[in-house]
Formats: structure tokens, C-alpha cells, sequence
């Protein structure tokens, strides 16, 4: 059975589990995702704040970002308010991507943003 692996430096996993690769080959297969990846980039952005970015309907922001989410390729904090209607910013968390194939099969490496890396959070891909 595939398995998933954490390297040693907390910033780079590699993923040998083929629903995991998928997931991350999916969502960087669609132009939307990858378009929410880069707007996300340099700043956290809430889903409506992604939306008029990408100039995607709603429904289709929240759709896409829960893909990413799941592929592990953003991170979601909570932006606090003061009117106390907190919502959910959404930032990149990853810096690359790299697939390589051999006679051992297939396996991803995700080089992981600084921030994502530093969080204390359960990491989706480690033992």
C-alpha cells in the first residue's frame, strides 16, 4: 500500500499516497484553482475578497478553495473581527510542487510556504 511521508525539514513533504497525488494533480490541473493560488500568494484573502479577485461566482470560489483545502495546498485561519462576524482568509501554502516518476513509482514533493510550515497544526500527509 501507498503511504505518505513527512520529510526531516518541516517544509518540504513528499507524498507517495495515489488518492493524496491525485488530489494535488487535480486541483493544479484546473485554471480556477490555480488562479486562487496565485492571488493568494502574497496576502490572505477571505472567499468573497478570492471571488471578485478571480472573478468567480461564489459558489464556484467556495467550491474550488474547498479543493485546494483538501489537497493541502491552502492554509485557513480566522480573520477576527470586532463586530465579532469572524470569517475565514485563505493564503497559498505551498512554494512548489515537483512530480517525479521512476522504476519506485510516483512521488510528490511539496516545498511548503514559510507560514504554512511554521503552524503547529496536524500536517494532513504526516505519520
Amino acid at each position: 500500500m501507498a503511504t505518505a511521508t513527512r520529510q526531516d525539514d518541516a517544509s518540504e513533504d513528499t507524498v507517495t499516497a495515489t488518492e493524496s497525488i491525485q488530489g494535488v494533480l487535480d486541483a493544479l490541473d484546473d485554471a480556477e484553482c490555480r488562479a486562487i493560488l496565485e492571488a493568494t500568494t502574497g496576502d490572505s484573502m477571505t472567499a468573497a475578497e478570492i471571488a471578485d479577485e478571480c472573478d468567480l461566482p461564489s459558489s464556484t470560489a467556495y467550491r474550488k478553495i474547498d479543493l485546494l483545502d483538501d489537497a493541502d495546498l491552502l492554509t485557513e485561519e480566522l480573520r477576527i473581527r470586532r463586530s465579532g462576524k469572524h470569517v475565514s482568509e485563505y493564503a497559498c501554502a505551498v512554494d512548489d510542487v515537483t512530480l517525479s516518476v521512476d522504476e519506485g513509482g510516483v512521488e510528490l514533493s511539496v516545498s511548503r510556504t514559510d507560514a504554512a510550515a511554521a503552524t503547529d497544526l496536524p500536517h494532513p500527509f504526516a505519520d
